[in-house]
């Protein structure tokens, strides 16, 4: 957060290492190649870093509630959406004042069209991991659909539910399972 650059930064020297070394397979000449797709990899690394701070930006700006998370890895943004701001007790109905915030990424999604999205629902471990499974299905696609709602494409968005299986928090107090309870938007630039 210092170095509004920082995450740029990093998808450049990230770049530039996968690039030298595919370019030191690739080419006969090993000097050369891996020089040439270190600069090719370097640029569009940095790209990518550059597109994905300016969305976390813009997200950040525009996102209504306090509750949303976003977190920038350097290759992917994570968009984490608490279920008790999206959805009521067992239900897989988006509650409709929090389309307006689905909405807005929405519109982050069109601005930045060349990612995949990844929409992963999940679940506390309260009774049944079946049950928690299909929840957090269900949770994901109703998030997909209001994404597709709003003009989405289709064909970039990815929704699937991990249940109880990947908590980010003890399941053993109420306010760790409030935290696991959640869906996470994993936007993945396109190389």
């Amino acid at each position: 957060p210092n170095d509004p650059n920082q995450k740029r930064n990093q998808g450049a020297l990230i770049g530039a290492g996968a690039g030298a070394v595919l370019g030191s397979i690739l080419s006969n000449d090993k000097s050369d190649g891996a020089i040439i797709g270190a600069v090719v990899g370097g640029a569009v690394g940095a790209g990518i870093g550059y597109n994905l701070d300016q969305q976390e930006r813009e997200l950040r700006r525009d996102l209504d509630n306090n509750g949303v998370q976003i977190t920038n890895t350097g290759d992917r943004l994570i968009v984490t959406l608490p279920n008790d701001i999206l959805f009521g007790v067992d239900s897989t109905a988006v509650r409709p004042d929090l389309r307006s915030d689905l909405g807005v990424l929405a519109r982050s999604m069109q601005n930045y069209p060349n990612s995949t999205i990844q929409i992963v629902g999940h679940a506390d471990s309260d009774g049944d991991a079946s049950y928690n499974q299909r929840l957090s299905e269900g949770r994901a696609n109703a998030v997909a659909s209001v994404l597709t709602g709003n003009g989405v494409a289709f064909n970039r968005i990815q929704a699937f539910g991990r249940g109880e299986d990947q908590p980010v928090a003890s399941n053993l107090t109420p306010e760790g399972k409030a935290q696991n309870r959640r869906v996470d938007i994993v936007i993945l630039p396109n190389a």
